[in-house]
């Protein structure tokens, strides 16, 4: 049985060679550094201010959402990417303060096999470019990707994307804003705005009452997982089909998904959540490619005006489509948790037996060789 570490052993690892080498008097080097840790935690371990002599540690941990009583702990994952914003704070920061801006070279992976690459481009270190590759981004050109995001990030958008990615955004550090703060959010809401054109074509086809005749729109956002978007006249129906790589998955999932049935009994005007195993809902019936297997989810959602109008639109986009990778992260945490319970109460077993284990008598032997049993 493996016991986890109650410490992060990199970082542990990491300060020992750098105080090691400080005292010894070794001249210190630029550090810049990002762990992953369990629960979704990020660590950056940085020089604050450029100040080579000192070494400052970050922990970004996720946001937390408490439903019902104290035990009931939900995370729901933020919408943004939390490496690329602190990263760009500390950059843009730098350069409003006058210090000389460094190299930039940085990958970051995301969810749904997003991957960010933030650099110089063409090596000049005054500028920041933060590319990213989706897969699926064919996909949501189709329903108005581009525009959106040329709405979005204006200038800042660069008209060719840098080699391998979909969308580069170019920021001067020379030409910042006093406050940054703004350009830096949607900097790192970039995959949720690239995400969000299609929403918004479904919403304004319901709202505006031209949704019938519109062709349903389907994402393949992930390998073997599709999402499909379909307005009506009253509603908009979204679907993710998913994947579960073990068959306890699926319990466990029904399990979740049950809760979110009840917790719309609580709440009037929360959407409607269906969920199916096996077989493709009615909606997608006859949907070229939709899958069948004992291993393939639907969970469908049909939003009501009241959650796509242009007043709620925003927060729903936000939380929606996230929700396949929401749903996976509880579905491991649930079995982290079932595993140390049960871990836990091995353990009280184990205790039970010790003490009830017969105390062996030890056989003793005098010095003429004569074996004696002390009671």
């Amino acid at each position: 049985m493996i016991i986890l570490e109650q410490n992060n052993r990199i970082i542990a690892e990491f300060l020992e060679l750098k105080f090691t080498s400080a005292l010894q008097g070794n001249k210190p080097d630029v550090v810049d550094m990002r762990i992953a840790d369990f629960d979704g935690v990020i660590y950056h371990i940085s020089n604050p201010d450029g100040d080579r002599t000192k070494i400052m540690i970050l922990a970004a941990v996720p946001k937390i959402y408490r439903a019902g009583t104290k035990s009931e702990v939900m995370i729901i994952l933020e919408q943004n990417n939390r490496i690329i914003a602190e990263f760009l704070e500390l950059k843009f920061t730098s350069a409003l303060q006058g210090n000389k801006p460094d190299v930039v070279d940085m990958r970051i992976a995301d969810f749904d096999g997003v991957i960010y690459h933030i650099s110089n481009p063409d090596g000049d270190r005054t500028k920041i470019m933060v590319s990213i590759s989706l897969k699926f981004y064919k996909d949501l050109q189709e329903h108005g990707a581009d525009d959106l995001l040329s709405r979005t990030y204006g200038e800042y958008l660069a008209p060719q994307a840098e080699n391998g990615y979909n969308i580069s955004l170019v920021f001067d550090l020379t030409a910042l804003p006093a406050d940054p703060s703004e350009l830096i959010s949607k900097a790192s809401h970039l995959k949720r705005n690239c995400f969000a054109s299609v929403f918004e074509k479904y919403f304004e086809f319901q709202e505006s009452g031209q949704a019938e005749g519109q062709k349903r729109a389907v994402i393949h956002y992930r390998d073997e997982e599709t999402l499909y978007i379909e307005a009506k006249s009253d509603r908009v129906t979204v679907i993710f089909s998913t994947i579960f790589r073990d068959p306890d998955d699926v319990v466990i999932g029904k399990v979740f998904l049950q809760e979110f049935r009840e917790g719309r009994k609580a709440s009037q005007t929360a959407p409607q959540v269906l969920y199916s195993v096996g077989e493709p809902p009615l909606e997608l019936r006859g949907q070229p490619g939709a899958r069948v297997g004992d291993n393939v989810g639907y969970i469908t959602f049909v939003l009501f005006p009241r959650h796509t109008n242009k007043k709620a639109r925003d927060n729903t986009i936000d939380l929606i489509h996230t929700f396949r990778d929401y749903l996976h992260y509880h579905i491991k945490c649930s079995k982290v948790y079932m595993h140390s319970r049960m871990r836990a109460k091995t353990n009280d077993f184990l205790k039970v037996l010790n003490r009830a284990r017969p105390e062996v008598r030890a056989e003793k032997k005098t010095f003429s060789g004569r074996a004696f049993i002390q009671n």
